[in-house]
């Protein structure tokens, strides 16, 4: 599904809305957690306009290990505190990123992305992981795209965690 609202700042309400709504009801009732994590990411990857990869790293010890995802074959295991998607797990915080080149220590898994945004996953205080997108347009996401997507985590983890 390709975004029919757009992606115009006033429409991402509607937008994430309806796809954690269409997510809900994919996933529900299906116990396998692989399953749904390749079934959320490739909806999200197909939703969301400008959008190279989409999906999920677990957290495994003092790592994120790969999980599923639509995109570029990605870095398989990032170490807490390193790159954009292991800062977000260290701080256990949504991590947007206008610039992927300005950002210190980023991890280049794909030369075209510009922009990426990572959201936490927890299940109660713990963290399981996270949900990574990238961008080939600078300044892809905005607060609203962090807004939605936070919400969207919330509700996905009862489905892949």
């Amino acid at each position: 599904m390709r975004d029919p609202i757009g992606h115009r700042a006033a429409d991402k309400p509607a937008l994430y809305g309806a796809l954690s709504r269409e997510l809900n009801a994919l996933l529900t009732g299906e116990p396998d957690l692989v399953a749904n994590a390749a079934n959320a990411a490739a909806a999200i990857y197909h939703a969301l306009p400008d959008i190279n990869w989409a999906g999920f790293y677990y957290l495994r010890g003092a790592e994120l290990v790969l999980g599923p995802f639509q995109g570029r074959p990605a870095c398989v295991r990032i170490a807490l505190g390193k790159g954009v998607c292991g800062t977000a797990a260290a701080e256990r915080r949504s991590v947007l990123v206008p610039n992927v080149d300005a950002f210190p220590g980023h991890i280049a898994c794909d030369a075209a992305s510009r922009s990426e945004l990572v959201v936490p996953l927890f299940t109660g205080d713990t963290l399981v992981g996270v949900l990574d997108l990238d961008s080939p347009v600078l300044a892809r996401f905005d607060e609203a795209d962090r807004t939605g997507c936070e919400s969207i985590a919330r509700m996905l983890v009862r489905h892949i965690a």
